[in-house]
C-alpha cells in the first residue's frame, strides 16, 4: 500500500496543480514553485547532534533569515564546508575530523530549511545570498560545496566574484536548471503549458527562465582554481553536466569516480580534496 501511495501521489499532486491551474494560474504557480522548494528532510538527526554540539556556533541572521554556523577552530587556512539538498553540516563530519587533524580552520552552516536554520524552502539564489553572507564573516580561503551546494558555491562566484578565495572544490552538482525541471515535470506529469508559465514564474521571481539557469555557463567567469569530482554512474545528478563545467572552467582538475554514489562518502574522496587543497 505505502508503494502505490509513494507511486501514485506525485501524480496526484500533478493534477491538483494542472486543475488549479485551469481557475488560478497565479496560485497554481506559486503552489509548484512552493512545492519544488520545499526539502523533504535534512534537519539534525537524535545521531547527528553530539559531532555539532561540539562545534563553536554562532547564528547569522539575513534578511529575516537564521542560518545556524558551526566553527571547529584551528590556526590554519579556513575551510568553508556548504552541503547539498535534504542535509545539514554533518555530511562533512568525516572530511571536518580529518581536515581539522591537518591544522585546518572549519566553517560550516546549514542552509534555509536545513539543520538548525530557519525557513521552509530553498533555492540556489537564497543559498548563493547566504553563503556571500557567511564569506564575508568568516573569510574562508577555500570553499568545498557538494550537489546543491556545489551548484551554489559556482553560481556565488558568477554572482558575487571574491578573489580572495584561493580554491573551489565542486563534488557532484546538478549543472541545467532545465534539466532538473524536466525531471520535475516527468514525476508530476505537467504540462508543457505549464511548464512554459512556471519558467516565466522563475524569470520573473529570480531574473531566468529555466534555460538560462546554467552552471556549466556561470562556470566560464570563474577564474579560481578548481576541482570538480563526479560518479559517472551518479543518479541524481548527471555525470555529463560536470563535464559540461569542467569544458567551461579554465582553471578546473576533472576527477572520475565509479560506484562511488552521489554522495561520494569514500576515504578515496577525501584524499583527493586534501591532496588539492595542499598543491
Amino acid at each position: 500500500m505505502k508503494k502505490k501511495l509513494k507511486k501514485y501521489l506525485p501524480i496526484l499532486i500533478g493534477k491538483r496543480l494542472l486543475l488549479l491551474f485551469f481557475f488560478n494560474k497565479k496560485k497554481a504557480l506559486h503552489s509548484a514553485y512552493i512545492l519544488f522548494s520545499t526539502p523533504l528532510k535534512g534537519k539534525i538527526l537524535p545521531d547527528q547532534e553530539y559531532f555539532l554540539e561540539e562545534a563553536e556556533d554562532e547564528v547569522v541572521s539575513l534578511n529575516g533569515h537564521y542560518l545556524q554556523t558551526y566553527r571547529w577552530p584551528n590556526m590554519g587556512e579556513t575551510v568553508l564546508m556548504v552541503h547539498g539538498w535534504d542535509s545539514n553540516t554533518h555530511r562533512w563530519k568525516t572530511l571536518i575530523e580529518k581536515l581539522h587533524q591537518k591544522n585546518y580552520n572549519i566553517i560550516g552552516f546549514d542552509a534555509p530549511a536545513h539543520g538548525n536554520s530557519s525557513g521552509k524552502t530553498l533555492n540556489v539564489p537564497l543559498y548563493a545570498e547566504c553563503l556571500q553572507k557567511i564569506i564575508e564573516l568568516y573569510r574562508p580561503n577555500y570553499v568545498i560545496g557538494h550537489s546543491i551546494g556545489g551548484m551554489t558555491s559556482i553560481f556565488h562566484q558568477f554572482k558575487y566574484p571574491n578573489p580572495e578565495i584561493q580554491k573551489i572544490i565542486v563534488l557532484a552538482p546538478p549543472t541545467e536548471l532545465a534539466v532538473i525541471m524536466e525531471g520535475y515535470q516527468k514525476t508530476l506529469k505537467l504540462s508543457d503549458k505549464f511548464m512554459t508559465a512556471l519558467s516565466h514564474y522563475f524569470k520573473d521571481k529570480f531574473g531566468y527562465y529555466f534555460e538560462e539557469f546554467s552552471v556549466a555557463e556561470f562556470a566560464k567567469s570563474l577564474t579560481h582554481p578548481g576541482l570538480l569530482i563526479h560518479d559517472r554512474l551518479d543518479d541524481i545528478a548527471p555525470y555529463s553536466g560536470s563535464e559540461k563545467i569542467h569544458k567551461n572552467w579554465n582553471n578546473s582538475e576533472f576527477i572520475t569516480t565509479e560506484d562511488f554514489g552521489h554522495s561520494l562518502f569514500f576515504d578515496e574522496v577525501d584524499d583527493m580534496i586534501i591532496d588539492f587543497l595542499k598543491k
